[in-house]
């Protein structure tokens, strides 16, 4: 019965088209005002684009259809609150408050600058434009990388979005000492650039995304109220310019296909709610995927959140509903080894919604809250 129900799954995902990508973005071939533009979104799709990484600008380039187009709005607008943030803005990269770790020098900080240093191991405010070494975070190692040359803040990150992934964040002591060990291993006397940044930007979607692109030397607030954001979609290639808000140009909504349910039901009871009413429970193939599920999930009113992940006793492998094999994992420990999962109840997989928000193997007959994908063809 396991063997034909797994069978059934794939063929199913096999001559399905629906795609597990977590947000599409729409080009909007209409010249209205950011106010205009956020109202039209929000009445739409979801609101005005919101974009958390390098992935996204170039997802959001591909939406805009038509070659005459010069600069798109997105949801991006200055307001009176100046905060500080990391310049690895994907929220989900971020657990629980350690976005907010901080390890200033004493009286820090106190107005010196924008931008943050390190030096030695605690923290100082400085004027972005100064030249500094710096530390580079990669995604795909986990590693922190230093870099001997000087430059400005601004000069540094390109640096490392171009050879690596970002600036590097630091969200917990044991990450400020890994660190501060890495730059006294690399011979830095001086203080290195870490990610850390403050600005008054925040996104018409009220997400904590601190991601940002801008063209060089802006925002400038040229004329004194250019407080809304564009992107370059030909010569600037996605990046971003501050223009005046009452400007008519064209823009681009995001819709979220992540859809929370806040129902308790079993797994095969969430799987036929979302193919009923969407397309599908969620599927995980990628860790970008698995950041924005995370985000999705820490507002579910249960401990874990169904995913579209079953494990197969007979044939011995966890897999997604959407007919792929597990390859990309996030499992919390002692799950997911498959010693767990050829007990008498079929085990089906969740998200953790708090925590470190990893995945577990439970019985399908639980009741949780779930994520569907609304991605049709």
């Amino acid at each position: 019965m396991e063997r034909k129900t797994f069978i059934t799954l794939i063929l199913s995902a096999v001559f399905s088209s629906s795609a597990c990508v977590p947000r599409q973005y729409h080009f909007v071939n209409k010249k209205l005002t950011w106010t205009e533009a956020q109202r039209n979104c929000r009445e739409d799709y979801t609101d005005l684009a919101t974009i958390n990484n390098k992935n996204d600008i170039e997802e959001l380039l591909k939406s805009v259809n038509d070659d005459q187009i010069q600069h798109v709005w997105i949801g991006l607008q200055k307001t009176v609150s100046y905060k500080w943030k990391w310049s690895l803005g994907d929220p989900a990269f971020y657990t629980g408050n350690n976005s907010q770790y901080r390890n200033w020098v004493q009286g820090k900080p106190n107005g010196d600058g924008d931008c943050s240093n390190m030096n030695p191991g605690e923290w100082n405010d400085n004027t972005c434009a100064n030249i500094l070494p710096f530390i580079c975070y990669s995604d795909s190692s986990k590693g922190y990388i230093p870099v001997h040359q000087n430059m400005t803040w601004r000069d540094a990150q390109n640096y490392c979005r171009k050879y690596h992934t970002d600036l590097v964040s630091v969200r917990n002591q044991t990450e400020n000492q890994q660190i501060e060990k890495i730059r006294n291993d690399a011979h830095i006397t001086d203080g290195v650039w870490i990610g850390l940044f403050r600005d008054s930007w925040e996104w018409s979607d009220q997400s904590d995304s601190s991601f940002r692109n801008w063209m060089t030397n802006k925002p400038d607030n040229y004329g004194g109220n250019e407080n809304c954001a564009v992107v370059g979609v030909k010569s600037d290639h996605g990046q971003w310019d501050d223009w005046e808000c009452d400007i008519k140009t064209q823009f681009v909504c995001h819709e979220d296909k992540l859809v929370l349910v806040k129902q308790n039901l079993s797994w095969n009871e969430a799987l036929k709610y979302c193919r009923e009413n969407h397309v599908d429970l969620v599927s995980v193939h990628s860790e970008q995927i698995q950041r924005r599920v995370m985000n999705v999930a820490r507002k579910a009113f249960t401990a874990e959140v169904w995913l579209g992940l079953r494990h197969s006793c007979t044939l011995g492998i966890w897999f997604w509903v959407n007919g792929e094999i597990l390859c990309y994992q996030n499992w919390a420990a002692g799950h997911g080894t498959g010693v767990e999962n050829c007990s008498d109840a079929v085990r089906v997989g969740a998200v953790q919604s708090g925590g470190d928000q990893r995945w577990v193997s439970l019985p399908q007959t639980d009741k949780l809250n779930f994520i569907c994908t609304s991605y049709g063809e």
